[in-house]
């Protein structure tokens, strides 16, 4: 169950490959969208192998209010959504919600230094983008990707930033060292990125351990980029000792609230906490793949973020869930 949104129609207008394994797709919505913040993304309704589901992927490049430009890779272990979205063609027809953004990026600052890992890139563009326009400001982009080949957008970042663009290719041993980077900027900098879990956690590391005011490093990451494989399991309810399987290609939200277990949920990207329930027994391992969450309290175990994070074995839960009275 999501807090509402605003939800509309709209058209493929055209599909192109900008790497081997990364499609951009151009949206025609049916009306005009409403001024958005840059970084925003989008929800895509899907169905996967039947069944309705919902998707996040950020918006590309510039704000543009007639049609919206997202890229997704292909994932061999994704729950589905992006081989989905590469059988769509131009013409299809899908429901978005409209843009929204979680990064609240401060644009009075006099430095910036931008972070991308992979697929990250997409939501980073359109910011790289406008801080290009402006004047007496320093901006800086480290992209990090396994080789130049799988480095979408690659030629635009170029031509807007020059040598103000880092490219750490993995295949020619250039890896990003954070906490060099992060004691290069000056004290009043904001960094911005967007990765998977790994570049997340330890950006979060180096950012802390230089002394750095945790707020003046804003990220958002992949709800599928976990730490262990994406896999079936088990989860347990409290409440009735009931006992649901967790698919690979869905999420555990979506099993509970499936099988008439409510949990109330609003990004579904593991960012707002608000899809939170509590761990009462674990028989394996959580793959904690939210945001929301510290270190300390994933190492805690003591609550789960549904939405995202999943589990290599059996977990057993308390949603809290009352049914109403009859």
């Amino acid at each position: 169950m999501r807090f509402a949104e605003h939800w509309m129609g709209c058209t493929i207008a055209s599909t192109r490959d900008v790497t081997p394994g990364i499609r951009e797709i151009t949206l025609t919505p049916d009306a005009p969208v409403a001024p958005y913040p840059l970084g925003s993304h989008i929800n895509v309704s899907l169905l996967i192998d039947g069944q309705p589901q919902t998707r996040s992927y950020s918006l590309v490049g510039e704000r543009n209010s007639d049609q919206l430009r997202i890229a997704v890779r292909l994932a061999p272990d994704s729950r589905g959504g992006s081989r989905a979205m590469w059988n769509l063609n131009t013409g299809a027809r899908l429901e978005i919600s409209s843009p929204s953004s979680l990064y609240d990026i401060d644009w009075t600052r006099q430095t910036y230094c931008l972070i991308a890992g992979g697929i990250g890139i997409t939501p980073i563009t359109g910011i790289a983008h406008a801080l290009n326009l402006r004047d007496g400001i320093e901006v800086q982009l480290h992209y990090a990707v396994k080789s130049r080949r799988d480095a979408a957008y690659l030629d635009e970042l170029s031509e807007w930033l020059g040598d103000r663009l880092t490219v750490h290719a993995g295949n020619e041993g250039a890896r990003l060292d954070l906490a060099a980077t992060f004691a290069s900027l000056p004290a009043d900098a904001i960094a911005i990125l967007c990765g998977p879990m790994r570049m997340l956690e330890a950006a979060r590391r180096a950012w802390n351990d230089a002394g750095r005011k945790p707020s003046d490093l804003r990220y958002e990451t992949f709800g599928s980029s976990g730490l262990l494989p994406t896999a079936e399991f088990r989860v347990r309810l409290k409440s009735s000792g009931a006992e649901l399987v967790v698919p690979q290609n869905r999420s555990m939200l979506a099993a509970l609230n499936d099988a008439g277990f409510e949990v109330m949920s609003d990004c579904e990207r593991g960012e707002c906490g608000v899809c939170a329930i509590d761990v009462v027994a674990l028989d394996g391992e959580i793959d904690h793949r939210d945001v929301f969450f510290s270190d300390h309290q994933k190492q805690g175990n003591a609550k789960i973020c549904p939405c995202v994070s999943r589990v290599l074995g059996t977990v057993t839960v308390d949603t809290q869930y009352q049914p109403d009275a009859i």
